[in-house]
């Protein structure tokens, strides 16, 4: 069996082809990325489908958004994809673009093909109630489902997995904590394989400081913000999203490492608060988890950036939480041990390959 995984985002979209071997485990064949705001979905799947001997006989498809409808990989059909529709708003950036990947699929390969939708947000939706629900109202809250859903769970279950292949002797990888650095930002909790807590909420706003987005915010700002700017509170949340966190602070669009490099005070200060946000959630994790096996650092800036990842887990010693000079500086990217051997947390460097979550989602369907 072939399978065809397609990981879109608002204006990019990461392909990837499988076989399954005959353990039933996906093997990658091919991979290729595409980006731009103008990205043509059936364009692509069209030259695709050229250099392909046949057609896919499954496909999954990364959806970031699946509310409380969607707790694990589900089959694509039409009240699947009107669900999806329906979940737009939550996700709006990111739903509508995916739904225009799955009608490209079906109109290329037919509306018999197996197809799976995967959920960014399967992988919190059994959130202990404590961490998944704010304190409202339950008129507000349960009843109107306005919960923290979390996101990034592709990233995280895969950081998840290949730590449970590294660390065969710990039941379902024991305490865990992830942290997924990109331009988005998000940290788990992981209690033997199931999240216990997560850094964004209600939508990827919320959690730990980044690239554009602000991170963690008091409600009130909004308005006050809105008043003092005489915008609306759609206006402040796009500020907030798009024109804070690192560019915000330290007035420019360059990366962490850059900003590591320029001695310029405030892209200092940027990076300090960056990390230190990073270390507050570690260190709350830890309480979550009572006790913590392991830290892993994964997405591009966790994979390749050394002194993110040190001054992230500075002053952690108390927790046991020591890294090997050496072996940090010289892990970017790949899979990489950086904790020192006195260190009684394992610190680790792991690439992250939400490819494969998908295609073993879909495997694990289209197999039944």
């Amino acid at each position: 069996m072939t399978l065809l995984t397609v990981n879109s985002g608002s204006t990019s979209v990461k392909l990837a082809l499988y076989e399954l071997s005959a353990a039933g485990a996906p093997v990658r064949l091919a991979a290729e990325q595409h980006s731009g705001a103008a990205l043509d979905p059936r364009a692509v799947l069209r030259a695709l489908g050229t250099r392909l001997d046949s057609a896919p006989q499954a496909i999954a498809h990364r959806i970031v958004h699946g509310g409380t409808c969607f707790e694990r990989p589900t089959r694509i059909n039409p009240d699947v994809i009107a669900a999806i529709e329906r979940l737009a708003p939550l996700a709006p950036l990111h739903n509508p673009p995916a739904l225009r990947w799955v009608a490209a699929t079906r109109e290329l390969w037919g509306e018999a093909l197996p197809q799976v939708a995967v959920f960014d947000t399967a992988f919190f939706a059994a959130l202990p109630r404590r961490a998944a629900e704010y304190a409202l109202p339950a008129h507000l809250g349960r009843e109107r489902d306005v919960r923290r859903y979390g996101f990034h769970g592709l990233a995280h279950e895969a950081m998840w997995r290949r730590w449970c292949e590294l660390n065969p002797q710990l039941r379902q990888g024991g305490r865990l904590i992830t942290l997924q650095l990109g331009g988005g930002c998000s940290v788990t909790a992981i209690d033997h394989g199931r999240a216990a807590d997560t850094s964004m909420g209600f939508s990827p706003l919320e959690g730990l400081v980044m690239a554009t987005r602000s991170g963690d915010i008091d409600a009130a700002v909004v308005p006050y913000l809105a008043q003092q700017l005489s915008l609306s509170g759609a206006d402040v949340v796009t500020l907030l999203n798009s024109q804070s966190g690192l560019a915000g602070v330290a007035g420019s669009d360059a990366s962490p490492a850059e900003l590591l490099a320029d001695p310029a005070p405030q892209s200092q200060f940027a990076v300090e608060l960056y990390c230190y946000r990073i270390r507050k959630y570690l260190g709350a994790y830890m309480a979550v988890l009572e006790g913590c096996d392991g830290i892993v650092f994964g997405g591009g800036v966790g994979e390749h950036v050394p002194g993110v990842r040190a001054r992230a887990v500075a002053g952690l010693g108390w927790a046991g939480v020591r890294l090997d000079a050496a072996s940090n500086e010289a892990a970017r990217g790949g899979d990489a041990r950086i904790s020192a051997s006195a260190s009684s947390v394992t610190v680790q460097v792991i690439a992250v390959d939400e490819e494969s979550v998908l295609a073993l989602a879909a495997a694990a369907i289209v197999s039944r």
